[in-house]
């Protein structure tokens, strides 16, 4: 039986690019933040290079994540999970979560130089 398409793989996989496109810059900052230390921070720049490509996979995850999660629900059988109200309500949650996740990736080089 073929599992449903209800967009929880495409939330996790955006969720998770928009965590990596942020790696580069505003991981160190935030583990000095959180009291972490050492010259093995400065190692974490080297993801820069990437940072395009999991910008371009967050927004091509929540390209598809939204056609699944705010499509008609008509399509969906009885019984299935994107029928069910409740769950439906929480993937739209968690899909604007992951959605900020990735504005602050976007957004964070061109708006932290201003705090500096």
């Amino acid at each position: 039986m073929p599992e449903p398409k209800n967009g929880l793989g495409a939330l996790v996989v955006g969720g998770l690019a928009a965590v990596l496109a942020s790696t580069c810059c505003l991981g160190p900052l935030m583990l000095v933040a959180l009291g972490f230390s050492g010259a093995w921070i400065g190692n974490l720049t080297v993801f820069e290079t990437y940072r395009p490509v999991f910008i371009g996979a967050a927004l091509v995850a929540l390209f598809f994540a939204s056609r699944s999660i705010f499509g008609s629900a008509d399509t969906c059988k009885p019984g299935e999970v994107c029928a069910v109200p409740q769950v439906r309500t929480v993937y739209k949650f968690i899909f604007w979560i992951v959605a900020a996740l990735v504005g602050v990736a976007l957004a964070y080089p061109y708006v932290l130089p201003l705090f500096y």
